[in-house]
């Protein structure tokens, strides 16, 4: 089955049968869950991952070709929506980057 866009509401409440409290996402295909999961009752967690590392892993954001966060992330920021920026925020992505000589 598809599972991007408008689609990803109906298959989570398919699956779990209620609107969930945490909503995580990485592009514009996840905006509609996040939206969904945003207009719940009660306190609720929606956190985009920016991919903005390329050297370390993938960046793309509102001008790539491919894995676009472009409108996500103008209604993450207008609505105060947790936006963590791999470059900046993550000292490690893989696990074969830890320093094991220490």
């Amino acid at each position: 089955m598809y599972n991007d866009k408008q689609v990803k509401p109906l298959s989570i409440n398919k699956i779990i049968g209620r609107k969930p409290i945490l909503c995580v996402g990485n592009s514009d295909g996840d905006l509609d869950m996040m939206q969904w999961t945003a207009s719940g009752n009660g306190q609720r967690l929606m956190l985009y991952v920016h991919h903005t590392d390329s050297v370390r892993e993938w960046a793309y954001d509102r001008l790539s070709p491919i894995g676009k966060l472009d409108k996500g992330l103008d209604v993450a920021l207008k609505n105060r929506w947790t936006v963590i920026d791999m470059a900046l925020d993550w000292k490690l992505i893989y696990p074969f980057e830890l320093d094991t000589t220490e």
